[in-house]
């Protein structure tokens, strides 16, 4: 065992002096060669992300004058589709399989510790961001003297999102986060509809009234997976041993499902550069759009400047103490597809993969908050949904009060709780919003007309802020371990000084000191005797 101990350190040394050999003889430009490549090998793919969207820019520029018809353009946008598609097809295993191992190879004690913890700090962060949103608006008034805007030229779109009762839309929280059917929740989501009745009064006059109609839309609930899959994981948990099996299923599927994210990762690039260039394509009138809504679209990325680059990574800071640019540096790639992909659920396998694989956080953390994160952590959302609260209002030339100011705040906070983790998921919260102010929805086209812009910047914000929490969380983890650690070393060592009051009241234990008072002056059969 000694022998190949020392071979394989002397075969570490030899390696080691022959690559410092290999420097030396190839001179600076050999190392700054060796360099290069060591770096294109580390981060190939985040060089690689980054080409991508810079390419669909010059793509979409170059394509636009071509003058493309909409099924020509739909053919460009292919390439970029199977990127989504590619990507939503591991959301559900990741999902649920990372959840279940997560809780499971957490203990009760520090589940609870760090759920209490990831929700405070979800809750605080887009309180922060509901509420800088808000004063930016007040600042820059991009709805001021904007009453111009519906203009046909602008070419906005029909369709208004349908307005939806406060309470119902807390309500349909609520359901989705109890799903009564488990597979059906891998793709339909509850939402409430409305029944217009007419009812004839004893006056002779007829009456509306709207009745709340229970109905499913497409889409993943994923709330209710989250739920299920976490209480999932405390169960077998529980169990002992005759949950292993069943943990160990679930761990296995997840890592397969990673080998099926790295595998994804390497398209990424070629599907970021045609899913940003059928987007500028698509746009009918670009210049139009940005000078007339341009104080909106201004203030909306510069509150999601504000608190992705200097909010998040302050608090990030103030509790780890260490570099938070550093920390991003490691995640350009699930941010650049967050700003290709627009969406958060699709973003969260390469963002799980890049976190473990980069910046070193726990597994069993990132596998836990992530998904969490990407369904109830939206702070970009919560900036996009206050800026157009207030856009919309002084629109309308409406003043708000603190009233309703302190409204838009706890409606955004809850509201982006529910918000759909896909393109143009946070538009359909907008209208709850307006509903509890009092404010009419059918200026919602205008944000329609540019979500396609400020909606990049919104996802960026988002996974940023999921992935600093699980830094944050990994951070006080191995804190927390560490001085458990440092509690049973100083135990260990107050125990040592006990050894002469037990020498005391015992005559059968001899210690080291008394061992060598004795061999200095007893004879060798003395030695033997005590030894």
């Amino acid at each position: 065992m000694e022998k190949a101990g020392d071979g394989r350190n002397g075969h570490a040394e030899g390696s080691a002096a022959a690559a410092a050999g290999g420097e030396g003889a190839e001179g600076a430009g050999g190392g700054r060669g060796g360099r290069v490549r060591r770096f294109l090998r580390r981060n190939g793919l985040v060089v690689l992300t980054v080409s991508g969207v810079l390419a669909g820019v010059a793509l979409g520029a170059a394509v636009r004058g071509a003058a493309l018809g909409p099924a020509r353009a739909a053919y460009l946008a292919f390439p970029g589709e199977l990127l989504l598609r590619m990507l939503r097809m591991v959301i559900l295993p990741l999902v649920v399989c990372s959840l279940v191992s997560g809780a499971a190879s957490l203990d009760t004690r520090s589940l609870g510790r760090l759920g209490g913890i990831a929700l405070a700090y979800f809750l605080g962060t887009t309180l922060l961001a509901a509420g800088l949103a808000v004063a930016l608006g007040f600042i820059v008034r991009p709805g001021a003297g904007a009453g111009a805007l519906n203009a046909p030229g602008l070419g906005l779109p029909g369709a208004v999102p349908t307005s939806k009762e406060t309470v119902d839309s807390f309500l349909d929280l609520v359901r989705n986060l109890f799903p009564a059917n488990l597979v059906a929740a891998a793709f339909r989501t509850y939402a409430t509809d409305y029944k217009v009745l007419e009812r004839n009064t004893t006056s002779g006059n007829v009456t509306l009234e709207k009745i709340p109609v229970g109905t499913e839309i497409e889409g993943m609930n994923i709330l209710g997976l989250v739920l299920f899959a976490l209480v999932l994981g405390v169960a077998l948990k529980k169990l002992g041993r005759e949950g292993e099996d069943l943990i160990r299923f679930f761990n296995s599927f997840n890592e397969a499902t990673m080998v099926l994210v790295s595998w994804i990762m390497w398209y990424v690039p070629i599907g970021i550069m045609f899913l940003v260039g059928s987007k500028i394509v698509e746009m009918e009138d670009i210049v139009l759009l940005v000078t007339s809504l341009g104080k909106y679209i201004f203030a909306s990325i510069l509150g999601h400047f504000i608190h992705g680059g200097i909010i998040l990574p302050l608090i990030y800071f103030a509790s780890t103490r260490q570099n938070p640019y550093r920390f991003l540096l490691g995640l350009i790639t699930p941010l650049a597809t967050a700003f290709a992909t627009c969406s958060s659920s699709a973003t969260l396998p390469s963002m799980i993969k890049c976190i473990e694989e980069n910046n070193g956080v726990d597994k069993r953390i990132s596998r836990f908050i992530l998904p969490i994160g990407a369904t109830v952590n939206m702070d970009g959302a919560a900036i996009f949904q206050c800026m157009a609260a207030v856009f919309i209002a002084q629109l309308n030339n409406v003043d708000l009060n603190a009233g309703q100011i302190f409204t838009i705040l706890v409606t955004a906070t809850a509201s982006s709780v529910g918000a759909a983790g896909v393109p143009a998921g946070g538009v359909l919260t907008i209208a709850i919003i307006l509903e509890a102010i009092g404010l009419p929805t059918n200026d919602l086209s205008l944000i329609l007309a540019v979500d396609w812009i400020v909606d990049r910047t919104t996802t960026v914000v988002n996974v940023e802020g999921d992935a600093l929490g699980a830094g944050i969380l990994h951070y006080l983890n191995e804190k927390a371990k560490k001085e458990k650690e440092q509690e049973l070393k100083e135990v260990n060592v107050e125990a040592v000084p006990n050894s002469k009051s037990e020498g005391e009241t015992s005559p059968l234990v001899t210690h080291k000191n008394q061992v060598s008072n004795t061999t200095s002056t007893a004879d060798p059969e003395s030695k033997e005797s005590v030894l």
